[in-house]
């Protein structure tokens, strides 16, 4: 045995490593064992954000920060009350690691260095007292009364008082948790890139263009940058895109139309009177270097041989049937996906521990009392952004609390 009734936390990601914090933060007296089978805990931390870490996002309106959840904005929306991203921001402060806001939102540290944020948690674990078991998995749970009896690879046993799982979009720790009666809503890829080999801009990677809507036949319509990559598409709004429409996708086997709208700050009729002006008071002029509309100038002339139409004619010679079509395509643009593409090394999936199943006014089990849950183990996801972060932070500090010690 390991010792009399610890509080064991299984799991030594974001969420696990937070929630260890917490618990000696408002249990300072109690054992905390961390347990985690790789020999690195908290590796996506270290990895995420092109290794600045995305920390967390500055919305500070809890009503605002859960429309960037496709699953669980319901559920999070009391539990940001109790820890967002303002708490967040304090927390990192009291321990010495300032943060930084960036144009779009996302917060890093001010080092730009996600070893910082390693730094300060491994710090902070070591001053607290948590022992962490590297290297360890489980093999068996059992609820024996009011304790969890657990298994390890090494063989050792332990008796512990209360769980945190956090174990990520782990299926073996689904697998424990539907042993011990939960319901697993099935797990599927939540944010990916758009492969689109039919594409004709493929030649374009690495243009952005600033304000595009992304959008399926049916469903949500998400408004953004767009970015384009050499096997399709990419940036926020595609990624947006297919967290919210995550489960849709999977249903396709993702194959099915993407459509563009390039000028979404427009109505079809706008673009259509920009065209005919440009006919009216400059026939001379050529297409190709007059865009109703701000776009890259190689970009431009792409689309309008995609759509076959001459860019050389001076526009004075063209029928209004070509500028009714062009209007046209810049509102609706279609494109084939053919499959999906994991967006750099962040793999985040939608799935996991049924939300009616907890309760999260204390991330507690409605099932098993003294189980706990905490970050992507739940049936929870958020847009890119440092949003998935903030669950993580939010579900594993109140989890920490551990609100009957038995």
């Amino acid at each position: 045995m390991l010792g009399e009734d610890p509080i064991v936390v299984i799991g030594g990601g974001a969420a696990g490593f937070f929630a260890a914090l917490s618990c000696k933060e408002h249990h300072p007296e109690a054992r905390v064992i961390l347990v985690e089978k790789s020999k690195k805990p908290l590796a996506k931390v270290k990895i995420s954000g092109g290794g600045r870490c995305n920390v967390t996002h500055a919305c500070f309106s809890p009503r605002e920060l859960i429309s960037n959840y496709p699953r669980g904005s319901k559920e999070l929306l009391g539990p940001f009350h109790q820890f967002g991203p303002q708490e967040t921001v304090d927390w990192f402060a009291k321990r010495g690691v300032l943060l930084k806001t960036e144009e779009d939102g996302r917060m890093f540290p001010i080092t730009d260095s996600s070893e910082t944020i390693l730094n300060c948690f491994f710090g902070e674990a070591d001053k607290v007292g948590i022992e962490l078991l590297l290297q360890e998995g489980i093999d068996h749970i059992e609820k024996q009364g009011e304790r969890f009896s657990l298994s390890l690879h090494s063989g050792k046993q332990i008796q512990a008082s209360s769980l945190i799982f956090a174990t990520g979009s782990s299926f073996q720790g689904w697998e424990m948790l539907r042993s011990l009666g939960h319901t697993i809503t099935p797990p599927v890829p939540s944010l990916f890139t758009y492969p689109i080999p039919t594409s004709p801009l493929l030649s374009l990677s690495g243009i952005a263009v600033e304000d595009v809507e992304v959008s399926f036949s049916k469903g949500k319509k998400v408004r953004g940058p767009l970015l384009l990559t050499h096997w399709g598409f990419s940036g926020p709004a595609v990624l947006k895109l297919s967290a919210f429409e995550a489960r849709n996708l999977h249903a396709l086997n993702y194959h099915t139309t993407v459509f563009l709208n390039w000028a979404p700050s427009y109505k079809l009729a706008m673009l259509e009177e920009k065209l005919f002006s440009l006919k009216k008071h400059h026939p001379q002029a050529t297409l190709a270097t007059h865009c109703p509309i701000s776009l890259p100038k190689n970009l431009w002339r792409a689309l309008l041989l995609h759509w076959e139409i001459s860019f050389a004619r001076k526009v004075g010679t063209l029928p209004d049937k070509i500028f009714r079509k062009i209007a046209a395509r810049l509102i609706q643009d279609p494109y084939q996906i053919e499959g999906k593409t994991t967006y750099k090394q962040e793999f985040v999936t939608c799935g996991g521990v049924a939300l009616s199943e907890v309760d999260f006014q204390t991330m507690e089990s409605r099932l098993i009392p003294q189980l706990y849950f905490a970050g992507e183990v739940l049936d929870i996801d958020g847009v890119t952004g440092g949003f998935n972060f903030q669950n993580a932070w939010t579900t594993g500090w109140i989890a920490g609390q551990i609100k009957n010690i038995v």
